[in-house]
């Protein structure tokens, strides 16, 4: 609950009066059986006509106050709960954007969509239910109580035995349903998990023919849920059969007692009616806080998952404020060095082995340096080093002299581009991906930017042009357009460094080419680091590095590699082989016929 109030503390005043409409209502509501009772009492005592109307005015202005109450309340009651729950929403994605790769992944997708969309929905619903629901409820108790009290002592405590067994048993199944509603949740994010591996996977499902394997996995996980859904909704089914199975024992004890009271004068019929229906109430308002009562240990669950993501200390921080070198006051970078990598090791924190070790080079303004090397040899890993998506080991990487452990991650990011392999595009139109990084950008700059990058041709062939739609992930783009797109929105700003991971392996060759080549003239006022696999994509680098199983193996450049590097040799030869069997396949071929 301590999330939902720090949220709400900016809300405080509309709070505070939901709440006291609340209350207003529920004690104008008592009233009315206490005037019926009146009213009762004085028809039958034969109590003047203008008396009764008196008293029937009262009741129907205190029945219109608790009218007037409950549909402002309602009212102000749902703004107040939509406003906090998009605060939270707001706090969650912000959050996650702190969050580093592995931070995200101890969280896991699926969980994240859950936490912010459903969690956040379930404790939007609990916020309105609880003003209206459950929080009247100790005063509706005790207000009856006392006005019970008033009419009859010893008929008043057979309705405080009923209002206590009523509550013992409300918290017995309360605590009984709170581990299954955790049990829920969890279920929720493996049908989140499951569903998204599904959707995402299909083709795959569907190349290898698992359609009635993956049916069967979705089946048990959607089976499991609803066996614990059913468990829980269970128990509150048998605390509704017991609240009405208590009240109706206790009208029946009222009618039993009554005759006997009414013998002696003690009280009249009005109040029998009046103390049953404040059992009645009581019931009502019981049977709207059991609804409260069956969501509290599941809103209490999303407040805890929500507030573990928000509580999340992430792991790679801006340092801080005193201590942070403030790079806008740097100016352009200078000549020369930009990044520097120094004897940086890195290990995966499930890992047994470091996956680089002593890794040491520079990359300089206008120079181009290429990293190549086998799968899994850490030339990706390079590139998130770099931009300080995962923490080095041990070593140290420096953007312009400064270490990037002292600057902020902004900053740094403003000044190096990255460019992954798997190009992702945002829904929305092409202008609004290519200004991702400069929203001002004007559309001679995106030009400028396609025709570098090589888009200039299918984008102009494109009907609307810039204001062509993109579906989520570019997926109405093939993979080498959204490659051209992404190194294009990459061009467009001011960075003074860029870095291409394998962004270059959905194009062919000829368009790698000419991409190279217009880059070149592009990048000379930018240091770029370029990461492939393919030799042809960096042999005209200024240097090249070669890695081997997380280690600098040789570098140079193509030359000088092929005359002194094994690893470089075997790599081009590979490829070069792999280029020449088509070639061979097709001259024998033609032999053959």
């Amino acid at each position: 609950m301590r999330l939902v109030l720090h949220f709400m503390k900016p809300y405080w005043f509309m709070a505070t009066v939901t709440v006291l409409l609340s209350f207003v209502e529920s004690f104008a509501t008592l009233l009315v059986p206490t005037f019926l009772a009146e009213l009762i009492n004085e028809g039958a005592t034969s109590v003047s006509l203008d008396a009764m109307i008196g008293t029937c005015i009262r009741m129907l202005a205190v029945a219109l106050i608790a009218s007037i109450c409950a549909i402002t309340g309602g009212w102000l009651a749902s703004v107040l709960s939509s406003r906090v729950a998009r605060d939270i929403r707001d706090a969650v994605y912000k959050k996650s954007l702190d969050l580093s790769m592995f931070d995200f992944r101890s969280f896991g997708t699926a969980s994240m969509t859950t936490r912010t969309i459903n969690d956040v929905n379930i404790i939007q619903v609990m916020i309105t239910n609880f003003i209206f629901m459950m929080m009247p409820v100790p005063f509706i108790f005790a207000l009856a109580l006392f006005l019970s009290f008033r009419l009859s002592v010893p008929l008043a405590w057979y309705l405080v035995g009923f209002i206590v067994l009523i509550i013992i048993v409300a918290a017995f199944i309360l605590r009984s349903a709170s581990p299954l509603y955790r049990k829920l949740q969890r279920l929720l994010d493996r049908i989140g998990t499951v569903l998204l591996e599904n959707m995402t996977g299909v083709r795959v499902i569907r190349a290898f023919g698992k359609e009635k394997y993956e049916n069967k996995r979705m089946n048990s996980t959607f089976r499991n849920y609803a066996n614990t859904s059913i468990r829980a909704n269970r128990l509150f089914a048998n605390l509704d059969g017991l609240s009405y199975v208590a009240v109706n024992l206790f009208i029946a004890v009222v009618y039993f007692l009554a005759g006997h009271y009414i013998s002696l004068g003690q009280f009249g019929i009005g109040d029998i009616v009046a103390i049953i229906e404040y059992a009645v109430f009581c019931l009502f308002y019981l049977m709207m806080a059991q609804m409260m009562i069956a969501m509290l240990p599941r809103a209490l669950e999303c407040c805890r998952r929500v507030r573990s993501v928000l509580e999340h200390e992430p792991r790679i921080q801006d340092p801080a404020a005193i201590e942070a070198v403030d790079m806008s006051q740097r100016g352009p970078l200078k000549d020369g060095e930009v990044m520097r990598f120094n004897d940086v090791t890195f290990r995966y924190d499930d890992a047994e082995e470091n996956s680089l070790e002593h890794i040491s080079f520079t990359c300089s303004k206008g120079k181009t340096t290429a990293i190549i090397g086998g799968t899994g040899s850490g030339k990706s890993t390079i590139a998130m080093l770099a931009m300080r998506f995962q923490e080095a080991t041990q070593g140290s990487i420096t953007l312009d002299g400064v270490d990037v452990r002292n600057m902020k991650q902004h900053d740094l990011r403003e000044r190096v581009s990255l460019i992954q392999q798997r190009a992702w595009l945002f829904s929305g139109s092409l202008e609004d991906n290519l200004q991702f990084r400069d929203v001002n950008a004007e559309e001679e700059e995106l030009r400028h930017a396609l025709s570098v990058a090589q888009a200039t041709g299918f984008v102009d062939e494109l009907p609307q042009g810039l204001s062509t739609r993109v579906a989520q992930g570019g997926t109405n783009f093939s993979g080498g357009q959204r490659q051209r797109l992404s190194i294009a929105r990459a061009l467009i700003g001011h960075s003074q460094m860029i870095i291409f991971d394998d962004s270059f392996s959905a194009l062919d060759f000829l368009t790698d080419a000419a991409l190279r080549k217009a880059l070149g003239k592009e990048m000379s006022d930018r240091a770029v680091l370029i990461i492939a696999q393919r030799v042809n994509t960096i042999q005209h680098a200024d240097e090249i590095i070669v890695l081997n199983d997380g280690r600098i193996a040789g570098r140079g450049t193509h030359e000088e590699l092929l005359r002194d590097c094994e690893v470089y040799r075997e790599i081009v030869e590979s490829q070069t082989q792999q280029h020449d069997e088509p070639k061979q396949t097709v001259a024998a071929q033609g032999g053959e016929r």
